[in-house]
């Protein structure tokens, strides 16, 4: 039977790399693939990244790149230096950019360096309808939005996207089968939504048919990470 917890991608959203490593030692022998983002890459850089894989665990970079085609590219020969497992780069970047970052991660596969897999950013959880017309001018619905990236990102070589759970079944029924689809928006019941508009329990993301989750502050944040995510695997056994 598969382990649950291979579905969960913990997000270690902390600017402390003592804190990122007390929480992996927490959840030893119950997860095993964690996020290194923005807060804890830009305090840390790579000695995040080796912590993580010197813990045995997967690394998942989510650095959201969007930039110019050329400069991505440039980013993701860096990053496929380091033997990551995972990467994000902003859907909205456009056909181009994308197909340059699949090309790049492509052409390092070929010399012998680790292919990570490559996941393009549709719609952030914190964003509305509302957030995507009035403030960003989008004349799309925002599943129309999420639909119309999901498929540029699989046409540009991308290996799947991240969007919320809300999004996903569309995605699923839509998308090739292999397509991944990451979903961060995952609160376990009773939490608190903070700042994610756009949210479903782990048991629903799974049956929406999400490859894999991301939970960060209703794991790193409670009293007791590793009680919190035992309770979290029952439900989805």
């Amino acid at each position: 039977m598969p382990n649950p917890g291979d579905k969960i991608i913990v997000a270690l959203d902390t600017p402390s790399l003592q804190i990122a490593e007390k929480i992996i030692k927490d959840l030893e022998g119950l997860v095993s693939f964690y996020k290194v983002g923005f807060e804890l890459f830009t305090a840390h850089g790579w000695n995040a990244v080796d912590l993580v894989k010197k813990s045995g665990g997967r690394v998942f970079v989510d650095l959201k790149l969007h930039d110019i085609p050329n400069t991505v590219s440039q980013a993701m020969a860096v990053l496929c230096e380091h033997e990551i497992d995972m990467v994000t780069v902003h859907a909205h970047g456009g056909f181009e950019m994308m197909r340059k970052a699949a090309e790049t991660a492509d052409a390092r596969a070929k010399t012998g360096k680790h292919r990570p897999k490559i996941v393009g950013v549709t719609v952030l959880t914190s964003h509305s309808e509302e957030d995507l017309k009035k403030e960003l001018g989008i004349s799309r619905s925002l599943d129309e939005q999420v639909i119309s990236l999901a498929r540029l990102a699989e046409k540009a070589g991308l290996d799947g996207v991240v969007s919320s759970p809300h999004e996903t079944a569309m995605i699923r029924k839509d998308l090739p089968a292999n397509f991944l689809i990451v979903t961060p928006g995952v609160r376990p019941e009773n939490s608190e939504k903070s700042d994610q508009k756009r949210v479903f329990t782990p048991l629903q993301a799974i049956n929406a048919g999400a490859d894999y989750m991301v939970i960060g502050r209703p794991i790193t944040g409670a009293p007791n990470p590793r009680k919190q995510t035992e309770a979290i695997l029952k439900t989805l056994l």
